[in-house]
């Protein structure tokens, strides 16, 4: 029997806390059912797209553009680990299940029906695209739309496991080409260097240098733009300035491939052609993309600081 001090301290802990807290303790809740209904969910679905997964794996150990893809949804779980806990009652929202099944089974018929006309990475692309959806489909049928919302960012961040298809890849890297030879050549004048251009080829005194697909930076702008989607999300308020800090990374990503031509270019000039072989050129990405995140987080530091600023109004 308990005294009645101790049923006081017991309702007014479990009043601070919820009801909901209340119900999760109980064994016998329909919340956990449902938790543990979702958690079952998400590993039949894996299981049965394990084959793809695999293939995704071994995409991402080869190629050096994917290789962040085996991070995302250890980057997810962990986002929905740190999010605010708000009491959200769960329930089934069967509609948007439905609708986020039928998406899924859309992209797996897709992927099916075109079969050998699409390479693998394209196919993987649309396999990912069924997978997540079905994800999503168990997050509405388990805990419903109110929950989803709440979880909206680490959920709709599962998108990165999806290969980037082959056509955004070469207009991508074309675009960056271009923007990076640009930009290099402005900063060769801007330092005085000697040049002449035509496209891509930059004919400096001793050495030519052309600016090819490797040089796009396709990998680096990528993975900035994730950390900038990342760091947005986890230090910005506003939507605007979260949309201003991941505008900021196609700028950025050109400016920082212009530079890594111009350092190259300087050393070839100043100190000799055998500088195109050198770390810097073959190994140096790195550095340059280390080099990128200062102004990244500096943006962010300033964006931080006004959004401070308006929260702190009345």
């Amino acid at each position: 029997m308990k005294s009645k001090t101790e049923e006081a301290v017991t309702s007014s802990v479990f009043g601070r806390r919820g009801g909901a807290w209340v119900a999760w303790r109980d064994p016998g809740s329909p919340q956990r059912f449902r938790k543990a209904g979702l958690a079952g969910c998400a590993c039949l679905v894996t299981l049965l797209f394990v084959q793809p997964l695999a293939r995704l794996i071994s995409l991402a150990l080869q190629n050096d553009l994917h290789s962040y893809i085996p991070m995302v949804p250890l980057i997810s779980g962990y986002l929905l680990y740190i999010q605010p806990k708000t009491v959200v009652p769960y329930r089934s929202s069967t509609g948007a299940a439905i609708v986020s099944a039928a998406v899924g089974f859309a992209f797996l018929a897709a992927a099916i029906g075109l079969g050998e006309r699409l390479n693998v990475i394209d196919h993987l692309a649309l396999t990912m695209l069924a997978y997540v959806s079905f994800i999503v489909a168990s997050g509405f049928l388990f805990l419903g739309s109110p929950w989803m919302r709440a979880a909206a960012f680490p959920v709709a961040f599962l998108i990165f496991m999806v290969p980037l298809p082959d056509a955004a890849v070469n207009w991508l890297e074309l675009t960056l080409v271009a923007a990076s030879a640009d930009t290099a050549a402005w900063m060769f004048r801007v330092t005085g260097t000697p040049m002449f251009r035509d496209g891509t080829l930059l004919a400096l005194p001793g050495i030519v240098l052309e600016v090819e697909r490797e040089c796009s930076g396709i990998r680096s702008t990528v993975v900035l733009f994730i950390t900038s989607v990342l760091a947005s999300n986890l230090f910005l308020q506003s939507t605007s300035r979260r949309i201003a800090l991941m505008a900021l990374v196609i700028p950025l990503a050109i400016v920082r491939n212009g530079f890594r031509i111009l350092v190259i270019g300087l050393l070839c000039v100043h100190i000799g052609p055998h500088m195109i072989d050198s770390f810097i050129h073959r190994r140096g990405g790195p550095i340059f993309f280390a080099l990128s995140l200062i102004p990244l987080l500096l943006s962010l530091f300033w964006l931080r600081r006004h959004d401070t600023r308006v929260d702190a109004r009345p």
